[in-house]
């Protein structure tokens, strides 16, 4: 400990930021820490070559924050990063290292989540802002003064946001910010486009470069499929209806997502137990051992609560929520291939997320595959499979046993035996659909592989007709100031009408009649447009409100 605490007090940090790096369980600092921190608290703009996973974010947080005055209430650091999953890893990092900084704030600024929240915290006088360069472009939009007190810059991933096709926007972020800011770079590589970027907008600066080699799985199968963000579990249940596995694991970006993802596969039947922080060490142990023996065949659980679990009998590993970074990812999916064993990773992307799988393929350097969700006849077909190798052990002697009760209760009945049986399946199988159509009516709607391009309009500039499921993934309607859209998985099928939607939430919400915004009634879902202001407490209110005898389930629509 002696040591540990030697290695980053030589940097001389604030000693607040100091303990904070130590609670982390931090030992000594990497190379890249070694060479940055120094330069940068020092004032100096800097290159850093270096890949995700050397410990580069703790490389720039920890000199910022020495810097950082937090007597004002002002932006004064802009980190940029070219994923969501990037800037939202990065603001927690900063959150960890300034939890003993009292009046120091963090807001992360990506897309999809509402902008009203965002532009307050900064205006409230956030001082670390951690944002992609679109959506902040979009505040520029809002207030070009946003950034007028900034002087820190860092370009986290900048080869990525090229890559990604951010330029124009770092150029509008460029002169927004004040001339006089310091100005961090860090890049895997330095093609000219960056240099060229360098010389631009950087004074002087100090070169650091830390050699590392390209992650790669070459053992494990990998894959990915595009979900719509609130039909992730809807997918998960497909997926594991086809695929062949011993054991699971399911990764997850929470502690609650854990808990309702294993609550859902339980309820189908699966041995299936949530691990995260919350858990106590000898609950986890308890869990690990469950899944070593096979009392439990599927574990869902967040990053931190997964760090060391080595279980031979993992065959698969699904990225339900996308990874923070590509070593997440290549951490995540060394759960399975272990020893020489076979193993296959899934990874679930939302549309918003396409950028960051882009990211991770090029860090693997390696191509991860698109499957589609199994048809219907794939699903029949596992639930047929499924059921005779449940019946097939127990027909061998089940005549001899139970011939006679047959016999009565067919007489009692007044039915056939065949009549009998399939009453028989119908309470085994629990409701379950076993047919096609029905199957069918249960799938999951899957955004289309690519957005459409211009080229689909005939040379007469007419549109192509759409089908039934191409009107389901139409993009809503633009929101009205001050509005949120909300989604319940009622639709025209449930034998919704917007006017029940609307006499419900009338009736429950207590709203006025203007305060409700257009509904859209879809075949699988509806989207209503309520007050974005006491949203919160008007869906809790909500909460157990019936429509059509089904509840309503309302909650806010993640447009990923």
């Amino acid at each position: 400990m002696t040591q540990e605490i030697g290695g980053f007090a030589a940097f001389e940090l604030h000693p607040n930021i100091l303990a904070a790096v130590i609670a982390t369980g931090y030992e000594e600092p990497s190379a890249i820490q070694q060479q940055s921190i120094p330069i940068i608290m020092a004032g100096h703009d800097m290159i850093g070559q270096a890949q995700t996973g050397t410990g580069k974010t703790a490389a720039f947080a920890l000199p910022i924050l020495h810097r950082i005055d937090p007597a004002k209430r002002e932006p004064q650091a802009l980190i940029l990063a070219p994923t969501r999953e990037l800037a939202l890893q990065v603001a927690t990092a900063f959150e960890t290292y300034a939890k003993q900084m009292p009046g120091v704030t963090v807001v992360a600024v990506y897309g999809g989540a509402p902008m009203g929240p965002q532009l307050k915290a900064i205006r409230n006088g956030a001082q670390i802002v951690v944002a992609t360069p679109g959506r902040l472009c979009d505040h520029l939009r809002r207030d070009e003064k946003v950034l007028s007190t900034v002087n820190h810059l860092v370009l986290d991933e900048a080869d990525e946001m090229l890559k990604l096709g951010f330029m124009d926007d770092l150029e509008v972020i460029f002169k927004a910010l004040p001339a006089t800011r310091q100005t961090v770079l860090f890049s895997a590589t330095l093609p000219q486009s960056i240099r060229a970027i360098a010389e631009r907008h950087l004074r002087d600066p100090k070169h650091v470069k830390i050699q590392t080699k390209t992650q790669t799985v070459t053992a494990i199968e990998q894959a990915h499929l595009l979900v719509h963000a609130d039909q992730k579990t809807s997918a998960v249940l497909s997926l594991l209806e086809v695929e062949d596995f011993d054991a699971l694991i399911m990764f997850v970006r929470t502690k609650q997502a854990t808990l309702d993802l294993a609550s859902a596969l339980e309820a189908k039947g699966y041995k299936a137990a949530a691990l995260n922080g919350d858990i106590a060490q000898n609950q986890r142990e308890r869990v690990i051992e469950s899944l070593k023996d096979g009392r439990l065949d599927i574990v869902v659980a967040t990053d931190v609560a997964a760090r060391g679990l080595d279980v031979p009998r993992i065959t698969h590993v699904f990225n339900v929520d996308m990874p923070y970074d590509p070593e997440s990812y290549v951490h995540r999916i060394g759960r399975t291939g272990r020893a020489g064993r076979e193993g296959r990773a899934l990874l679930l992307v939302t549309p918003r997320e396409r950028r960051m799988l882009q990211v991770i393929e090029r860090v693997t350097g390696q191509k991860v595959a698109e499957v589609r969700l199994p048809d219907a006849q794939a699903v029949l077909d596992a639930r047929i499979k499924k059921l005779t190798n449940s019946l097939a052990p127990l027909v061998a002697d089940a005549e001899s046993t139970h011939g006679d009760l047959l016999d009565r209760l067919t007489a009692d009945i007044g039915c056939s035996p065949r009549a009998l049986a399939a009453a028989l399946l119908r309470k085994a199988t629990n409701g379950q659909a076993l047919t096609l159509a029905a199957i069918e009516r249960d799938r999951p709607l899957v955004p289309t592989s690519a957005p459409r391009e211009r080229s689909d309009r005939s040379s007469s500039g007419d549109r192509p007709e759409r089908s039934g499921a191409d009107r389901e993934r139409r993009a809503p309607v633009p929101l009205a100031e001050g509005r949120a859209r909300c989604r319940t998985a009622l639709g025209a099928r449930d034998g919704i009408a917007a006017k029940n939607l609307l006499g419900a939430i009338l009736n429950e919400g207590g709203l006025a009649r203007e305060a409700i915004g257009r509904i859209q009634v879809r075949d699988s879902f509806s989207l209503v447009e309520l007050p974005e202001d006491g949203l919160e407490r008007l869906l809790t209110k909500l909460k157990d409100t019936r429509v059509a005898g089904k509840q309503l389930k309302l909650r806010r629509y993640r447009e990923d």
